[in-house]
């Protein structure tokens, strides 16, 4: 008798290893008219679409969007998917994000559907396997996007008061505001490096200085870059915009300097509990053996 759960999954393996190798030339032969349409005049630039990754993920993408979108909503995660993407310059659009996380959470769902069937563990791990591996693989993905997201912004954050320093300078030393972003961008190979690279190739396409700027400040969401661009933003009023721009960076630097003090003070306090606890423990056995003594003398007959 042919074992239907065994069945589906065979099926569904088929399928998708059928989607995989659509991708291959050797596996897909393509009709002659259709590798001739594009260069006929006149052609329509649309084609009837085959079984392939490309639209699979089109139809499933909105899908693998909005369950995204939910989740991001229920973990209560500030910034969608395209700004954190765009924010760490991924090369990987939004939609192929989520659907990626989507191809994840099918695959570790069959396996926990294979393992459950081959192995039958009990109930509850079976449960496990079945939902928890397809919630832990797509969680994964968001995860490590947050992190590196945050890891950008705090690198970002690191690397401003040099970055404003030297702003500083070369706004003193005469050259304009988009001078000095241009030189910046190309002697810069941090985190800030290749966000005024963005940044200049805005204001190559047309946008100010300062639109661009605020756009960058609005990207990356840091406190400091905010402040950093709103006295930049003061560069066709201020008269001696270069001193600005220093006690602008002093001031970021010293709110570093006031982070790393706070870390070490917390590390030096996190130094106290094995202490406390090493010092409590014997302390308490010593309290415990009296006492339970003291009770076994009243309550003996």
């Amino acid at each position: 008798m042919i074992d239907r759960p065994l069945l589906a999954v065979a099926l569904v393996g088929a399928a998708g290893a059928t989607l995989a190798l659509s991708e291959l030339r050797w596996f897909r032969r393509v009709a002659l008219s259709e590798r001739l349409r594009p260069y006929s005049p006149g052609a329509a630039s649309s084609r009837a679409q085959q079984l392939s990754v490309g639209s699979f993920a089109e139809v499933i993408g909105p899908l693998a969007t909005w369950i995204g979108r939910t989740v991001s909503t229920t973990l209560r995660i500030d910034d969608d998917v395209a700004t954190r993407l765009e924010r760490i310059q991924s090369p990987v659009d939004p939609t192929g994000f989520r659907v990626r996380q989507l191809a994840y959470a099918v695959l570790a769902g069959l396996a926990g559907a294979g393992i459950t069937i081959v192995l039958a563990p009990p109930a509850v791990v079976g449960v496990l396997l079945v939902l928890g591996a397809p919630v832990l693989a797509f969680l994964v993905p968001e995860q490590q996007l947050t992190a590196a997201s945050s890891r950008w912004q705090r690198q970002v954050f690191l690397e401003l008061p040099v970055v404003a320093e030297q702003l500083g300078m070369l706004l003193s030393a005469g050259y304009s505001l988009g001078s000095a972003i241009s030189r910046l961008a190309e002697r810069g190979k941090g985190a800030c490096g290749q966000d005024l690279r963005r940044v200049r190739a805005r204001i190559r396409y047309g946008s100010t200085e300062v639109a661009a700027l605020r756009e960058w400040s609005d990207l990356v969401r840091v406190d400091a870059v905010d402040r950093l661009v709103s006295v930049l933003a003061l560069n066709q009023e201020a008269g001696d915009l270069g001193r600005l721009i220093s006690e602008e960076a002093r001031s970021i630097r010293r709110d570093s300097q006031r982070e790393l003090v706070e870390t070490i003070e917390k590390r030096a306090q996190l130094v106290w509990i094995p202490v406390t606890v090493a010092a409590l423990v014997p302390g308490t056995l010593f309290l415990v053996v009296p006492f339970l003594e003291a009770m076994r003398l009243f309550t003996a007959p």
